[in-house]
């Protein structure tokens, strides 16, 4: 069952609050905390989308969690003393979030404050006195230091003094646990990585099915380099992303990508396989992943064999996959110093929505000619594309005015938009122009003053 659910009516703590049932309003956010290699790191999470089972060997902390009885604690006082609730419905999920922004390693900025919330609605008090509220909250960490956020936040009396002896006691539960959640041998089991779309699509039946749960796999985690190439956990999720040293140094623009998919608590639940495998013909890391050639790792429990992204989709919704398969890992070539890389989205919101198209580009010059590039397009198509006939045109050619607007013309030729609710189609082909001549506006400044004609 979902998190929320059990939350709510097993454990009848009704401060969490039941919205939309999407991931999107932010009334259902909690906090997770587990150890990550000895360190205590706690996320925020949208209860309604999260499986029970994801909740094995962490910390879950509520709203009420986080009372400090018979007064406020000093978020929720940040929050009454700017009249930043009205209704108060959404209220617990925005102290939630920052309180998950009091025990996070982030600068204790204004800026980062607000960012915490992204993945909270309210729907009647305005934003601007939330925020203010967000900018206390912020200058209450101003002296923290390297001090262990948790300990930091109990020692002030910012949350309750129970947090410090949190990290000793996941060490206990973890100890005490008897490793993974299983389902039973030949179930025929549904892999679940952070659900945030399966928890969306089929709740019920989820509740009715055997699963195996991939997010806490310690095997399914993990960034690293290995000589030129990057490799990625299958259960590596966008926040993961963000934080990687190796994505960071390699993607300076990441954090400018990333802001675009989704929200904060979904990107710290979402997983890179879970976004692969769900097969969406917008699905934002996959089309970031395909511009990049990335490999997969696909095994069986038994056996294990490659593929490449690009001939994972046969058609919507389907997958050169076996069901008993389930990704492990994936890699690709780190960009070297004449390849540039770019990521452009464009939606109805910019932040906390899906894609009316996306796009990827890679590239790489040599002697000022093209001699490699890869185009990912979603929104265009039954299944997330490589732009192979616009790529090959490209190559060998120099960057210039001419040369894009015949790749344009050709982009047209490949791709298949349908009118839905995000756009028409000949919006949606609109779209594509745009994002292709952004990408090499971006990558090439001196086209900017031509394209822009």
């Amino acid at each position: 069952m979902p998190l929320l659910d059990f939350i709510r009516y097993h454990q009848h703590l009704t401060g969490t609050k039941t919205g939309c049932n999407e991931g999107d309003c932010g009334a259902c956010i909690i906090l997770a905390g587990e150890l990550q290699q000895g360190v205590l790191v706690y996320r925020s999470w949208t209860s309604c989308l999260t499986p029970l089972g994801n909740a094995h060997g962490k910390h879950i902390v509520t709203i009420e969690g986080v009372n400090m009885l018979p007064a406020l604690n000093p978020i929720q006082q940040a929050m009454l003393d700017n009249s930043a609730t009205q209704c108060g419905f959404c209220t617990p999920g925005f102290v939630m979030s920052l309180a998950g922004f009091c025990l996070d390693r982030k600068a204790p900025t204004t800026r980062n404050a607000i960012a915490a919330i992204d993945g909270n609605i309210c729907r009647c008090t305005g934003y601007k006195s939330i925020e203010r509220a967000a900018a206390v909250v912020a200058t209450l960490l101003t002296s923290r230091d390297n001090e262990e956020p948790a300990l930091f936040a109990a020692e002030r009396q910012i949350l309750p003094e129970y947090f410090t002896s949190i990290k000793e006691r996941l060490k206990s539960l973890i100890t005490s646990l008897n490793g993974e959640l299983n389902p039973p041998p030949d179930s025929h089991p549904c892999f679940v990585g952070g659900g945030t779309d399966l928890y969306v699509q089929q709740p019920e039946a989820l509740q009715e099915h055997p699963i195996r749960f991939l997010l806490g796999q310690e095997m399914l985690k993990g960034i690293t380099r290995e000589d030129t190439r990057c490799v990625l956990g299958a259960a590596v999720t966008v926040s993961d992303l963000l934080e990687s040293p190796v994505m960071q140094h390699y993607f300076p623009a990441l954090e400018n990508y990333l802001q675009l998919v989704s929200s904060t608590p979904i990107r710290n639940m979402a997983t890179i396989a879970g976004n692969f495998v769900n097969a969406s013909p917008i699905g934002d890391m996959t089309i970031f992943f395909l511009a990049l050639d990335t490999t997969l790792e696909l095994s069986d429990g038994h056996h294990t064999r490659t593929l490449p992204l690009r001939e994972l989709y046969k058609g919507y919704k389907q997958l050169h996959k076996n069901p008993d398969e389930y990704i492990t890992r994936c890699w690709f070539e780190l960009p070297g110093p004449d390849t540039g890389f770019h990521f452009e989205k464009v939606s109805k919101r910019t932040h906390l929505d899906i894609a009316s198209v996306n796009s990827a580009i890679s590239i790489t010059m040599a002697a000022n000619l093209i001699s490699e590039v890869r185009i990912a397009a979603g929104g265009v198509g039954p299944v997330p594309m490589l732009l192979t006939d616009t790529a090959a045109f490209l190559r060998g050619k120099a960057p210039g005015t001419a040369t894009i607007k015949q790749a344009y013309a050709i982009a047209q030729l490949e791709i298949t938009p349908i009118s839905d609710a995000r756009g028409t189609a000949e919006y949606k082909r609109l779209l594509l122009e745009q994002l292709i001549k952004a990408h090499f506006i971006t990558l090439f400044p001196s086209l900017q003053v031509e394209l822009l004609l």
